[in-house]
């Protein structure tokens, strides 16, 4: 499955290199400009919102918009590594930065397809999360969405905080520490199964 993202991808990513004027982008990119750019996302992201990889890939439609532009320009400047975004994200200009996140923010968060959490089964340390994702965990102003995410994503994610091999935000590496692997694991099932 990721070999033919990957595939998708860098065919796509040629292709708009081909297309592309030699001059850089002086003006701002319209609606079309960004419809074309979000097809290049489609083909791992899901041009439904559902991620081809969703143990993979997080879900970008319906996300927080300043969490989208922050994690492009991570990619961009190398704070978060992934070969295949770190790649998309440098050829990109940075006027489509803002309106691509929002291209995506605008779109509804996909229906979940978990069984729900009950509020009986909530998990050691949650609480903490709540200030920055709120209480409802579908995130703030520059925080992610989290409920609903899928749990192998989330739970990697976590873990990759916890290990230090993700360091782009060092105050969740820092809360990712305070919990051990069967913590962590309870907080992700607990979040994927949210709405």
């Amino acid at each position: 499955m990721l070999s033919r993202c990957v595939s998708t991808i860098i065919a796509a990513g040629v292709a708009a290199v081909l297309a592309a004027p030699a001059q850089a982008q002086t003006t701002p990119p319209t609606p079309a400009d960004i419809e074309g750019k979000a097809q290049l996302c489609a083909a791992c992201h899901g041009a439904n919102g559902v991620p081809t990889d969703a143990k993979t890939m997080p879900n970008i439609w319906g996300q927080q918009p300043y969490y989208i532009l922050t994690q492009l320009v991570h990619y961009r400047n190398g704070m978060r590594e992934n070969p295949v975004m770190a790649s998309i994200a440098k050829t990109l200009q940075q006027s489509d930065l803002r309106p691509l996140a929002a291209y995506f923010a605008a779109k509804p968060w996909p229906a979940a397809s978990n069984a729900p959490a009950s509020a009986a089964e909530t998990p050691k340390g949650l609480a903490m999360c709540t200030p920055c994702h709120q209480a409802n965990f579908q995130g703030g102003i520059s925080w992610p969405r989290i409920a609903g995410l899928n749990y192998d994503y989330m739970v990697a994610a976590m873990r990759s905080f916890a290990n230090e091999e993700r360091t782009n935000n060092m105050d969740m590496v820092k809360i990712m520490k305070l919990f051990s692997d069967s913590e962590r694991d309870a907080m992700a099932r607990y979040l994927a199964a949210l709405k």
